[in-house]
């Protein structure tokens, strides 16, 4: 009887050890998780001879659970294993079915659900069923603040480092996309930095990123209430509107001042328990030492105030009309002032 395993890298793990589960189902918000299972399962089960008469891929909207069961209970020809792959499996109206299979399913077949961009009902007695024969697997989405560790940690598995501030740069621009993560990540791991470094010059050459007008950027003149530096990024956003939306620059921001009110409560203040207690790298934590000297703690609170009241007027509530390069004016005058 298996045991049930939500870990990415555990199933991996496993995969990469040949102790393969008769049944897989990958479901959840985060679709890069779900194709890195079924693209290894489907690259690496079964060699190349094998695949032409024991593999098939199938598709949620044009099979139903009863086919795709009848197909399982095949057996392999001159292979161990048969492999099925039912991609779009959010499509499939009769999931409920797949119980009956659980009951005894065939362990010369690897059957793989691809449930894309939503859970199954937690309550449906498949789900309960699954995990005592295979794997049932959540794919979740990375907030914001846990995919630099990804970035990190994808480039140091391919013998790359990279600096905080690119790290930053990327996660700005790219958000939680991990598809998108990913395949910006693997055009620069072609570049061979100098020392295996990727920089934030590098980065912001490469990807598409102005590396003196971002968020980033903006956030560290006011930090350091550089009032030239900063209306010259907001000058710079009102012209490029469509590459700098005014809904993420709020929403950096407001992540950053928030923390700000956390750090005033936090009583040991050294550098690595700031990182710890705010989940951020080591490096951003001078930013909030200099924020400190210049924002204090009402001002802070007037700032998460105002960031609120933006959002809604980015939105369209109470600022009908109103350009986001204008209402970002108004915004930035009444933080620095």
């Amino acid at each position: 009887m298996a045991a049930k395993s939500t870990d990415f890298q555990t199933i991996l793990s496993d995969l990469k050890q040949q102790v393969y589960k008769p049944i897989y189902f990958l479901m959840g918000e985060e679709p890069y998780y779900i194709d890195e299972i079924s693209n290894y399962i489907q690259n690496n089960v079964l060699s190349e001879e094998e695949r032409e008469f024991n593999q098939v891929v199938l598709y949620g909207d044009a099979v139903t659970t009863k086919e795709v069961i009848t197909m399982a209970r095949r057996y392999p020809m001159m292979s161990k294993y048969m492999v099925i792959i039912v991609k779009e499996a959010q499509n499939l109206s009769d999931l409920d079915d797949l119980v009956y299979y659980l009951q005894k399913p065939m362990s010369s077949t690897i059957l793989v659900f691809c449930h894309k961009y939503k859970k199954v009902d937690g309550r449906k007695k498949f789900v309960a069923e699954l995990p005592k024969v295979g794997v049932l697997f959540e794919s979740k989405k990375l907030y914001d603040n846990q995919v630099p560790t990804f970035i990190s940690d994808y480039l140091k598995g391919k013998g790359l480092q990279i600096e905080p501030k690119a790290t930053q740069l990327l996660t700005e621009f790219l958000g939680t996309d991990l598809s998108k993560v990913v395949n910006e990540l693997e055009k620069l791991s072609l570049l061979k930095p100098k020392d295996n470094l990727l920089t934030a010059d590098i980065v912001g050459a490469n990807v598409g990123i102005n590396k003196d007008f971002n968020n980033f950027e903006l956030l560290n003149a006011l930090v350091n209430k550089d009032v030239l530096k900063a209306n010259r990024i907001v000058l710079y956003f009102e012209q490029n509107p469509k590459n700098n939306p005014l809904v993420l620059t709020i929403t950096v921001l407001f992540n950053f001042f928030s923390n700000l009110m956390l750090y005033y409560y936090i009583k040991d203040k050294s550098p690595a328990n700031v990182a710890k207690e705010l989940g951020i790298n080591v490096y951003f934590v001078r930013d909030y030492q200099t924020a400190v000297s210049k924002y204090n703690g009402w001002k802070t609170l007037q700032i998460i105030a105002l960031l609120r009241t933006y959002d809604a007027k980015s939105k369209g509530i109470d600022s009908a009309g109103v350009p986001d390069g204008e209402l970002l004016k108004e915004l930035v005058y009444m933080i620095l002032h």
